[in-house]
């Protein structure tokens, strides 16, 4: 095996960008878990993104429409999920689980007409002189918007939380949501604009991948990368910058098994695939044996649905 083609700048750069579609999910999902909603149907908000956006894109010859459409569609499916689950009062794990079965299938039904199609390429940002800099340019200055706006928004969730009233409230709905409608706050509210957050992100995701890291439409191309979401929140202990250092872990191990696949590994292909899910499965068992502290870091009213009437 040799590992001296494997360039170090290449590959952080590499990773940045395989963490993106991760980071954008883990953080919507956050918010939503933070208002006291548990949504399993990342993974279909995700896949309904990366078809409403290729196609948009296609359509249109414009990556950045494509993403609005991508937002759109994840917010779209994921106000169903809000409908059954805070009006309805359906129960959320279920309901999440058939949010993931309907968006893989509605895909692939949407997808039928764009297979092969490539949709254009989305441009990187100008930095003039700063992206000819040696290693730094290539891991900083060479990236499309979306890279920066995943780090954007990780910060934008993180201020919002810890320093505004709307922070606060969202927080309040996640650990006591009889108490929030005590105090006047419209907790099905909250928890819908939450829960179309966490969709539309999702949806952003899910467009990174058909439009960015895997330009074309093949069915079940999000390859479970809104299950990796769910549980790098978990592994984030609902911390936002825990999100980004957690998004670039399961990034960088997607990279490195590609990276040592074209080295020569001696390491079966099989296993090196299935390595950033292997990770993923280990990391919750680590957090489940510790399960006082997963339950003081997880929002107490998390998974429960609220009626005003009780």
């Amino acid at each position: 095996m040799d590992l001296g083609g494997i360039n170090l700048a290449v590959l952080v750069a590499s990773l940045m960008v395989a963490a993106v579609p991760i980071m954008l999910a883990a953080i919507g999902e956050l918010v939503v878990e933070k208002a006291g909603v548990l949504n399993l149907g990342v993974e279909g908000m995700m896949i309904i993104g990366a078809v409403c956006g290729l196609a948009t894109a296609a359509t249109s010859g414009s990556p950045f429409l494509g993403f609005l459409a991508a937002a759109l569609g994840g917010a779209a499916l994921s106000l169903v999920f809000a409908i059954l689950t805070q009006v309805f009062l359906a129960n959320q794990v279920a309901t999440g689980l058939a949010l993931t079965l309907f968006g893989l299938g509605l895909s692939s039904l949407i997808g039928q007409g764009y297979v092969g199609v490539k949709p254009p390429p989305t441009p990187r940002l100008e930095f003039g002189p700063l992206t000819d800099i040696p290693a730094v340019g290539t891991i900083l200055f060479h990236h499309d918007p979306m890279v920066y706006f995943s780090i954007l928004m990780v910060a934008v969730v993180w201020a919002v939380l810890r320093y505004t009233r709307t922070g606060l409230i969202l927080r309040a709905v996640g650990e006591n949501h009889d108490a929030a409608h005590a105090l006047g706050y419209k907790v099905q509210r909250i928890r819908l604009l939450a829960i179309l957050f966490g969709g539309a992100m999702a949806g952003l995701g899910g467009a990174y991948v058909s439009l960015v890291r895997v330009p074309q439409w093949t069915d079940g191309i999000t390859a479970g990368a809104g299950w990796i979401a769910l549980a790098l929140v978990v592994f984030a202990s609902w911390k936002p910058w825990r999100v980004l250092i957690g998004a670039y872990l399961f990034g960088g191990i997607s990279v490195l098994q590609l990276n040592l696949q074209a080295a020569g590994s001696t390491i079966p292909v099989e296993y090196l695939a299935m390595s950033p899910y292997l990770i993923t499965v280990l990391v919750l068992v680590i957090i489940s044996a510790d399960r006082g502290r997963a339950a003081l870091n997880a929002p107490a009213a998390l998974g429960k649905n609220f009626h005003a009437s009780r």
